[in-house]
């Protein structure tokens, strides 16, 4: 059996029970950088034999982890942080290990972009973009302005480069940026495309609202848009609270409004 094992995304203590008793009963472990997962069995007690499969040796090393599954030894294959096989390795094997009809599951754990989409408050449905291509052509052919919420991985170096690109492809829309995940100084800043952060540490995940929807009312004056509600049959008191809505502002504003016309 092949367990594809959720691993912490910061904070050591952010794994299941079954996780840590599954790396325990495994054959071998393979993961993405050694010394780095070390640090986490370590600090659960796990001693086993640890193998590098990144996503620079995946398709070399497919032979030799599936020696394991051919002789009926139980594997783990955990990456650096969160799920193997969200912008990580794993689907090559997966996909072997389907072809083969070889015995393989999902233990849950911790994943980044879900715990981003979360605090960011927006509503779902959402789609999940990872890290964004480094060629423009590939970027544009992937994104177009009429994408709902989306969720990107951005690396520290890229951060203004990435938000002014989206900022041209999709709009200046709302944001919210979440660093640190699970750990002490953990943080959501919400700001739009458009802003400037300076921030020179860290991995980030980008959750990027729904463009907003623009109420073709608007583009009316408010006279005109009050006119709307009453030629509709909406006492006029009721117009204005409508037109407040519509325009997001205080009841107020539009009632002074009305005194000055």
């Amino acid at each position: 059996m092949v367990y594809f094992i959720g691993t912490p995304i910061g904070n050591l203590g952010e794994i299941t029970y079954r996780a840590v008793e599954t790396l325990k009963s495994v054959t071998a472990i393979f993961c993405e950088d050694t010394r780095h997962s070390k640090i986490l069995l370590d600090y659960y007690g796990i001693s086993k034999p640890l193998y590098s499969y990144h996503k620079f040796n995946e398709k070399k090393s497919l032979d030799f982890v599936l020696s394991f599954c051919e002789k009926g030894q139980d594997i783990a294959v955990i990456s650096d942080a969160g799920m193997p096989c969200i912008n990580d390795p794993g689907n090559i094997l997966v996909n072997a290990l389907i072809e083969r009809k070889l015995p393989y599951t999902v233990v849950s754990g911790p994943n980044a972009a879900l715990n981003a989409f979360i605090m960011s408050g927006y509503v779902p449905p959402f789609t999940y973009y990872g890290f964004l291509p480094e060629k423009k052509t590939e970027r544009d052919k992937l994104l177009d302005a009429s994408i709902g919420v989306a969720v990107f991985y951005v690396s520290v170096h890229d951060i203004k480069e990435n938000m002014a690109y989206l900022c041209s492809r999709l709009g200046d829309r709302e944001c919210c940026l979440v660093k640190e995940l699970t750990k002490t100084h953990e943080r959501a800043v919400f700001c739009r495309l458009s802003d400037e952060i300076n921030d020179d540490k860290g991995e980030f995940v980008l959750v990027v609202n729904r463009a907003e929807q623009v109420n073709p009312l608007c583009e009316l004056s408010v006279d005109e848009h009050i006119a709307y509600y009453v030629n509709g049959g909406m006492a006029k008191n009721e117009a204005i609270k409508a037109v407040a809505r519509d325009r997001n502002v205080p009841k107020n504003e539009i009632y002074k409004y009305t005194l000055k016309s």
